[in-house]
């Protein structure tokens, strides 16, 4: 099935983007001068999470939650920074493989914990000279014929989607045919702003970006075949030393409220 959209702001797409989310504040405790607030804890999440996220914090805090730091972008970033030993407190990543990586250098808590299961699109901004389809046959066609000029995917050494992307285009035998007109970006969310803005004729990339209403009047997108790709599974890790409000935002992000939310956005439920 093709989906369209409305119109966006290609600002919302930056690759790497912090922000702090505050929860109402609540009548302080008589103890209140005596105890010193936890600091809104650093957390790491896939760029792909970026529109889906924010949502998630916000049912949150309103539920009583504290307030968050979020940074968005490569996962493989992401974990080599905190095995060097970057502050954050808890790591979303695009995929367990990657999580594997901070378990392995001791430092994560325990063991990763899945939360969502992600998907890939084929991306075709407005004007592309290219058909969606799910088989991806006029794709194949274009990259024959000269159509396909420039095409957008996530860097696969450093972002699972981008890896992803990787290989379902060598399941369509494409991967050598498109070296000299791929366009990586440094995340899977700078990948679907090429797309987006008709720097590229197509993209690969994660089903959540180009699912999100923000994406919308931009172009149209087709979900490609989850076989065609190893699974991605966001994965949850504590790192060391994280504080309660980390933890209990990492156990909201496993329960049925977010898991609601993830789902209307293009995400799979873990199979644990």
């Amino acid at each position: 099935m093709v989906h369209s959209f409305s119109k966006f702001s290609l600002r919302l797409l930056a690759p790497a983007i912090a922000f702090t989310l505050f929860a109402a504040v609540s009548p302080a405790p008589s103890f209140a001068q005596t105890v010193k607030p936890e600091a809104p804890p650093h957390i790491a999440a896939a760029a792909n999470l970026q529109f889906v996220l924010p949502e998630i914090v916000a049912a949150f805090t309103r539920g009583g939650g504290a307030p968050l730091r979020i940074a968005f972008g490569s996962s493989g970033n992401f974990a080599r920074q905190i095995v060097q030993g970057a502050p954050f407190e808890l790591f979303l990543s695009a995929d367990e493989r990657v999580a594997a990586v901070v378990i392995d250098a001791k430092r994560g808590e325990g063991v990763a914990q899945p939360f969502a299961t992600g998907r890939m699109a084929l991306f075709l901004p407005n004007g592309s000279p290219i058909s969606a389809d799910r088989e991806l046959s006029d794709f194949v066609a274009a990259v024959k014929d000269g159509r396909l000029k420039r095409l957008a995917i996530a860097n696969p050494e450093t972002a699972p989607y981008g890896r992803a992307a990787r290989e379902v285009l060598e399941n369509r035998g494409l991967w050598q045919a498109v070296q000299g007109k791929l366009a990586q970006g440094d995340s899977a969310a700078q990948a679907a702003q090429f797309a987006a803005s008709g720097a590229a004729q197509a993209g690969l990339i994660p089903l959540s970006l180009a699912h999100a209403p923000q994406l919308a009047a931009q172009g149209a997108f087709v979900t490609l075949p989850e076989n065609w790709h190893t699974p991605l599974r966001q994965t949850i890790v504590l790192v060391k030393g994280a504080g309660p409000t980390a933890r209990a935002f990492a156990d909201f992000l496993r329960g049925p409220q977010a898991r609601e939310i993830l789902a209307r956005s293009g995400f799979g439920l873990p199979v644990n």
